[in-house]
């Protein structure tokens, strides 16, 4: 579904490229960790973080990256640490992080890299600017090898819904949107079913107290289900 019938803001909306390239000069100052890095945190399921080679799908600045290096992955003596993206200004700043063993210039949807490389795919975060899951899971199945994890991690449709929408503010400070688009649950179990992937795990993230403490102004969503995490299988 198209974000637009539900916003709430009317912030202009700036197509996907265009906005992260904006956007990544402050990213990691605006992304905390409590939306996503808190799930992968507590994900504990065939412990996925001993997976030899990795590839971080949309991986922006490398803050993902990093932490898989420095306290998820990297614990378990990870292999190789690839990562993708199609933002130029995003993958220059990941390279500065020294964490990847190779950058890609490349769309998420299809990547051209070779069938079968990698024991974890993840993707962190960007799947809401996608029209449609179907290609992503596809793509992913074809990535990961026969008995490796794809694991998602998303903004929750119902914040989407609830009409807040991806966004960021420019050094004038006027507000940006990042074109968006609302999938259900459903229509992940629907395009990862079809794609080969069975569901390990699923986990996801409410506005809480520690949420508050970063992001005061969201009181009035306090116990909403703010981003989530999906664990998939590939078959041996």
């Amino acid at each position: 579904m198209d974000f637009a019938p539900f916003d709430r803001r009317g912030y202009p909306t700036l197509a996907v490229r265009e906005g992260y390239g904006e956007w990544a000069a402050s990213y990691d100052g605006v992304v905390q960790d409590v939306m996503d890095i808190r799930l992968l945190e507590r994900l504990r399921e065939r412990d996925w973080t001993a997976a030899g080679t990795v590839l971080d799908l949309a991986c922006g600045t490398g803050r993902i990256g990093a932490w898989l290096r420095g306290r998820g992955a990297g614990r378990a003596g990870i292999e190789r640490l690839d990562g993708l993206d199609f933002t130029p200004e995003m993958l220059a700043r990941a390279a500065a992080r020294g964490v990847y063993d190779a950058l890609f210039a490349g769309d998420v949807r299809d990547t051209g890299l070779p069938a079968g490389s990698y024991d974890l795919v993840l993707q962190v975060l960007a799947e809401e600017h996608l029209p449609d899951l179907a290609p992503l899971y596809r793509e992913t199945f074809r990535l990961a090898r026969p008995g490796g994890a794809f694991l998602l991690v998303g903004y929750h449709p119902h914040f989407l819904m609830s009409g807040i929408p991806t966004h960021f503010d420019r050094p004038d400070g006027q507000s940006m949107t990042i074109e968006s688009h609302v999938h259900l649950t459903s229509d992940h179990v629907k395009a990862a079913q079809a794609a080969g992937w069975r569901l390990e795990a699923m986990d996801e993230g409410l506005v809480d107290q520690d949420w508050l403490a970063v992001k005061p102004k969201w009181r009035a969503f306090l116990h909403h289900p703010v981003s989530y995490l999906l664990l998939w299988r590939k078959a041996v």
